[in-house]
């Protein structure tokens, strides 16, 4: 029963605030300049797999805190978005060619809201865009654009082990002086800050996230950003605690969050077993 009654709160309520979404259907838009901007600080925006939301639906708890907020379903390439939840489906894709093949081939779900390149230096990103992830992503725009659909880019810090070999110093530094967010920035729509693996140590979260949205906004005034969370990164296990506090103190910098659940497995072979639990936790957390 209250699964039951959590799905149908989440029907009515996850979308109310939400973009109207863009279609995939022709190829009419010349540019995302008719859809609205996230909701703002006030109101984070969240980022969430479809497997996370299903499970969080059955969370009256959670149900209760994503009400009204605008709410991104992230897809794998194939798979339709969840029954009877209502969120703005965005298709992942850790590679720029097959993004665009895609769209061309008119392979999205009916009514996507936008896609998510996600380059990183693991071999689902070909060696070329790990090499030059601007002009991946500037061609990837391109073609999204042309069939009005959002471009989320979410570069990972572990690119600089191809674009800054012999640099030394934490990544998460090596990353910033790339300036690859303020670059990703002006081709765009939405950039994602994958900081999750710097959120064992919340200053150094803190520190991350606000020199990228500097980076961002000194190259786009106004872009949208969203910064990574993750309820069970590699390394020492987190609690929600960690998590709040980083949300906590880079809510004015952001406008939302990429809430990773990660289940061990080919993309995540370090990761711990995943903690649902954790997710709901920080959601009834944040104001």
């Amino acid at each position: 029963m209250a699964a039951a009654l959590a799905m149908t709160m989440a029907t009515t309520t996850l979308a109310a605030c939400s973009a109207a979404p863009a279609t995939s259907g022709s190829p009419s838009a010349s540019s995302t300049a008719g859809l609205s901007d996230l909701p703002g600080h006030g109101h984070p925006a969240w980022l969430l797999s479809r497997s996370v939301l299903a499970q969080l639906v059955n969370e009256p708890a959670a149900v209760s805190e994503l009400s009204g907020k605008l709410v991104y379903e992230v897809l794998q390439p194939g798979q339709p978005p969840l029954p009877g939840v209502v969120a703005e489906p965005v298709v992942t894709f850790a590679s720029a060619a097959a993004l665009k093949r895609a769209i061309r081939a008119r392979q999205l779900p009916s009514g996507i809201f936008g896609v998510l390149y996600d380059p990183e230096a693991w071999p689902f990103t070909p060696t070329a865009e790990q090499q030059n992830p601007v002009q991946a992503a500037t061609s990837a725009a391109a073609m999204a654009h042309a069939h009005g659909i959002r471009l989320i880019v979410a570069p990972a810090l572990d690119l600089t082990t191809v674009l800054a070999t012999g640099a030394t110093g934490p990544d998460w530094r090596q990353f910033l002086d790339l300036d690859l967010v303020g670059r990703l920035a002006k081709v765009a729509d939405v950039v994602e800050l994958q900081a999750q693996s710097l959120e064992q140590d919340t200053r150094v979260y803190i520190a991350f996230v606000q020199a990228a949205a500097a980076q961002a906004s000194a190259a786009r005034p106004g872009i949208d950003l969203l910064a990574g969370l993750s309820t069970n990164p590699p390394g020492v296990p987190i609690e929600a605690q960690q998590l709040t506090a980083a949300i906590q103190a880079t809510r004015s910098v952001v406008d939302g969050y990429w809430l990773n659940v990660p289940v061990p497995g080919a993309q995540c072979p370090t990761c711990h077993a995943a903690r649902p639990a954790i997710a709901t936790q920080v959601l009834q957390a944040t104001p």
